[in-house]
């Protein structure tokens, strides 16, 4: 496959994985109505692990000791930002939680400057600014931010955390095997926070098809398309088009789900869509290209 195959492929790949991402949203916070946030994540995490572990067992065997190191490293990450964005969904609308996840792509530059000690632009700062106030139009109401747009936006900066390693980790050839060990991390997470509880599991046939397809499509199958097109693409592109997950969650939320569509979201979420996509294609020639590849 020549490079610019590859590259269309995989930009092709991390779309479809995007849109996939935003059709979750509106499922989760129908789904979280009657089974409890971390007993969802733990068993969709553990069937999206088991799938991809019955697809290439020795995956996670081929991987080399620093590779396994970074993946858990990863899954820590995401596993911990899975909950906080769930937990907040269960408080705000669909459309909303898409917009505010959607500022990991805010936050991704400003950390892989902060990594790489690359100068951060007046215009990236603007930008930075514009997100806020489009946040702000989304969100707030009167002075105070609601709880699950706080920790939504929380678990955005830690998803930013996981894009910056991945970049910096993910190798093509490795993209099952570290798949594999972030979801079993991300399991261990969800199951040691609500084991001792008890796990509640879906109770109808359709809570358990949303299940599924969570676990299947929009987790095993988007972990492995996420890390083998971040080593494929540099980190401008990914985000791009990585940007449109909120797009793709009001769309959903509006088409499927039982939301409408209102001026705060149209005016908010275009300032926050601006705010992303300016941060990505305004020169910064030291983070446009490819992350190093770092060794810890």
């Amino acid at each position: 496959m020549t490079e610019r195959r590859t590259t269309l492929v995989a930009s092709l790949a991390l779309l479809a994985m995007t849109a996939s991402w935003g059709s979750t949203f509106f499922l989760i916070k129908d789904l979280l109505d009657r089974v409890p946030t971390l007993d969802f994540l733990a068993v969709r995490f553990a069937v999206a692990s088991l799938a991809l572990f019955v697809l290439a067992p020795r995956a996670v065997a081929r991987l080399s000791a620093e590779s396994r190191r970074h993946a858990l490293v990863l899954g820590l990450l995401y596993g911990v930002a899975q909950i906080l964005q769930t937990a907040g969904l269960a408080h705000t609308a669909a459309s909303v939680s898409g917009f505010i996840t959607g500022m990991y792509v805010v936050f991704t530059p400003l950390l892989a400057a902060w990594i790489l000690k690359t100068r951060i632009t007046r215009l990236t700062w603007g930008a930075v600014a514009l997100a806020t106030a489009g946040l702000a139009v989304l969100t707030l109401n009167g002075l105070s931010l609601g709880y699950g747009e706080a920790i939504t936006l929380v678990a955005a900066v830690i998803y930013a955390l996981h894009i910056v390693g991945l970049g910096a980790w993910s190798k093509p050839d490795e993209a099952l095997g570290m798949s594999i060990v972030q979801l079993v991390v991300i399991t261990l997470v969800c199951l040691t926070a609500t084991a001792p509880d008890g796990i509640v599991l879906p109770a109808t046939r359709g809570d358990w098809l949303s299940l599924l397809y969570m676990a299947l499509v929009a987790g095993a199958a988007a972990l492995v398309v996420q890390t083998w097109a971040q080593a494929h693409l540099p980190p401008t592109r990914c985000a791009i088009i990585m940007s449109l997950e909120p797009v793709f969650a009001a769309l959903f939320a509006v088409l499927l789900g039982d939301e409408s569509v209102t001026s705060r979201l149209v005016v908010g979420g275009l300032m926050v869509l601006t705010a992303m996509v300016v941060v990505e294609i305004v020169p910064r020639r030291k983070i446009e290209g490819e992350v190093p590849h770092l060794a810890v």
